[in-house]
């Protein structure tokens, strides 16, 4: 089956006719449409599938609503309901070595409240009415439904399949549906349905009272297990009484101060705790008090203090600079150059000894401590070390305080706990109602165990009498032709059946290949996987390294389970023939770079004879799409009006040449 053209019409967020040439040739087997989300890349998917499949369709917008209200909703906002929506998909088939070409067009409308649909196909140019009215069952026979779901996929479906049980339910279904085990299976169901068929044309009056002689024991049966399931209703009902009763109890029990009683030892070793770290907290306390933390009560006398060591310091300073100004003095007038008239060296003379006698007042005090000179440095120090320590102890008072709440609340609790005479009575009752409920719980256990026990029975009973109408089946059989029916469809079945292991067995053998070579293809980590195996019966994958050790799925990055997906997909493809194009929605979202080159590089050139890639810009950025633009047939890139909310199909993509804008 090939794709050749796609065009939507007012459906979603296209608006108007939007077409999209699909067709590829050997060699470049990739059609590559680009878009940011929510631009109508998984529209694009679901279209495909709605005009194929109606109302059977998976599309990934329809949600839990209906058929008729999907519809309703798929038509563009801005189109005119009346006139509705359409999809056309032309693709072809190739039957009895013959291509035939088909166009499928899927349309409906508003008509009053009523929603109208349409569905016209076309075969090598000729309208097929027959084709139009059976199409439901055509297409079954040109992509059954679960065969399209292994090759319509987004990103989200290949997450999925990378759980291990999701994968073995898509396994059995692949390789039942896609390569022909479900054709043998329905054939045993029809030769089953046909015996059962004869089996039903005669009877005989000793197997029939074989039978009535079954279903009434099988009566029985079904009767005591009504009766035992009653017995077992008391049961349940007096556990349910015992457990009210247990509740009581352990409420009064609680209301006595029992859960305290419990958790004596817990709360006194709780209240020695908080005792000692209330202690600690006080010796901190006293051991900063012991220190200079008292003067913080003399802060005017340390003020006065500071002011004493600063004018002795200014006097000291003075006293040392008067000395050596006299001689400066006395050498400036001796430079005076010649110039000068004696009156104005009379005036500087004047000025410089006012200047002297300033200073000489200045290094007179009234009092003096005789302070040391760094004076000034230690108050500062001793400033810094009364602030760290007034801080320290707002903290130590704020915590013990805190310390002593939590000791009260403890004292609290030792309090309320009762003495073990007061409570004793309690005690004994709760244990007595605990016993009791004990007992009824193991009764209605037991009760259970032989209420399987009778099911069994009479599932034992059951089998017993379906051998009895098959033995029935062979013994009234009234002529030869009816005999021969049904021994030969058993001989048929057996020989089906074991057809049916036998291609099973085929397929998974050549899956395990297929799959295991994808996936060492796509791997950054190479010799991480060196077997998998697929189990015949439930299809779970099994991982295993180079030393034969299992290997647990949880193990592997979420990248890596979203390769393995890939792989099955691409493995079943590749056991199928390659025969059905693969549409592939968002598909890069959790693999770093290295990983995402393997899948351009070895993955979307050959996963079949056509690749219809839905892509953001950061999924295939430019360096891939260099690497991936010889496989490539055509790139379109969906444009998004955010005013308008439509989208619109335009040839290119990003960083090619014509590519469009896309803001």
């Amino acid at each position: 089956m090939l794709l050749h053209n796609i065009s939507l019409h007012d459906f979603g967020a296209y608006r108007g006719k939007q077409s999209l040439d699909l067709s590829v040739k050997p060699g470049r087997p990739i059609v590559l449409i680009g878009g940011l989300n929510g631009c109508g890349k998984t529209t694009l998917l679901d279209a495909i599938q709605l005009v194929l499949y109606g109302h059977r369709a998976r599309c990934s917008g329809r949600g839990n609503r209906s058929y008729d209200s999907y519809l309703r909703e798929s038509i563009n906002r801005k189109a005119n309901a009346a006139e509705g929506a359409e999809i056309a998909l032309e693709f072809s088939v190739v039957v009895d070595d013959q291509e035939r070409h088909y166009r499928v067009v899927r349309s409906w409308h508003i008509s009053g409240k009523q929603l109208k649909e349409f569905l016209n196909v076309i075969v090598d140019g000729q309208f097929d009415r027959i084709l139009s009215e059976g199409w439901a069952d055509h297409v079954e026979d040109i992509l059954p439904l679960e065969v399209a779901s292994l090759f319509f996929f987004d990103g989200e479906k290949i997450e999925s399949l990378a759980d291990p049980e999701r994968a073995a339910s898509v396994i059995e279904s692949a390789v039942h549906s896609l390569l022909g085990v479900s054709t043998v299976e329905q054939l045993r169901t029809d030769l089953v349905a046909l015996v059962r068929r004869q089996r039903l044309s005669s009877e005989d009056q000793a197997v029939l009272d074989q039978i009535r002689a079954q279903e009434a024991e099988h009566e029985a049966a079904r009767q005591e297990i009504a009766d035992r399931t009653q017995t077992l209703g008391s049961v349940r009902a007096r556990c349910d009484r015992l457990q009210v009763q247990l509740d009581k109890v352990e409420k009064a029990f609680e209301r006595a101060g029992g859960k305290l009683f419990e958790r004596q030892k817990e709360l006194e070793s709780n209240q020695k705790a908080i005792a000692e770290r209330l202690a600690a907290q006080r010796a901190s306390l006293r051991s900063l008090a012991a220190g200079p933390l008292p003067l913080l009560m003399l802060p005017q006398q340390l003020a006065r203090l500071r002011e004493q060591a600063g004018r002795e310091k200014e006097a000291d300073d003075a006293t040392r600079v008067v000395g050596v100004l006299e001689d400066r003095d006395a050498w400036l007038l001796d430079h005076l150059p010649a110039s000068v008239t004696a009156a104005a060296r009379t005036a500087l003379k004047k000025k410089l000894a006012t200047d002297r006698e300033k200073r000489e007042s200045a290094a007179e005090l009234k009092q003096s401590l005789d302070l040391p000179s760094d004076a000034l440095e230690q108050l500062s120090a001793l400033d810094e070390a009364l602030t760290r320590d007034a801080s320290r102890a707002r903290e130590l008072l704020k915590e013990s305080a805190e310390t002593t709440d939590r000791l009260d609340d403890a004292d609290r609790l030792l309090a309320g706990v009762p003495d073990k005479k007061l409570i004793k009575d309690l005690v004994e009752e709760r244990n007595e109602a605990i016993d009791a409920l004990a007992v009824a719980k193991d009764e209605f256990r037991r009760g259970e165990e032989q209420l399987e026990e009778l099911k069994s029975r009479r599932t034992r009973i059951g089998a017993d009498l379906e051998r009895a109408q098959q033995k029935r089946v062979k013994t009234l059989i009234e002529i030869e032709e009816l005999e021969r029916i049904v021994t030969f469809a058993g001989k048929a079945r057996d020989t089906l059946e074991k057809f049916g292991e036998a291609l099973l067995q085929r397929h998974i053998s050549r899956l395990e290949v297929a799959v295991l070579q994808s996936f060492k293809a796509l791997m950054r980590k190479s010799g991480l996987i060196h077997d998998l195996r697929i189990d015949t019966v439930k299809s779970n994958l099994t991982l295993a390294d180079a030393e034969g050790e299992p290997i647990d799925p949880g193990r592997l990055s979420a990248g890596e389970r979203q390769l393995l997906a890939i792989s099955l997909l691409w493995g079943l493809a590749k056991v199928a023939g390659n025969k059905l194009p693969s549409v592939i929605d968002t598909p890069l979202g959790r693999l770093d770079s290295r990983h995402r080159q393997h899948l351009v590089d070895r993955y979307f050139p050959n996963a079949g004879r056509q690749v219809l890639l839905l892509s953001t810009d950061e999924e295939i950025d430019e360096n891939l799409l260099s690497r991936l633009k010889p496989s490539l047939a055509h790139t379109y890139t969906l444009v998004h009006d955010d005013t308008s909310f439509t989208t619109t199909v335009e040839a290119g993509y990003w960083w090619t040449a014509g590519a469009p804008h896309v803001a």
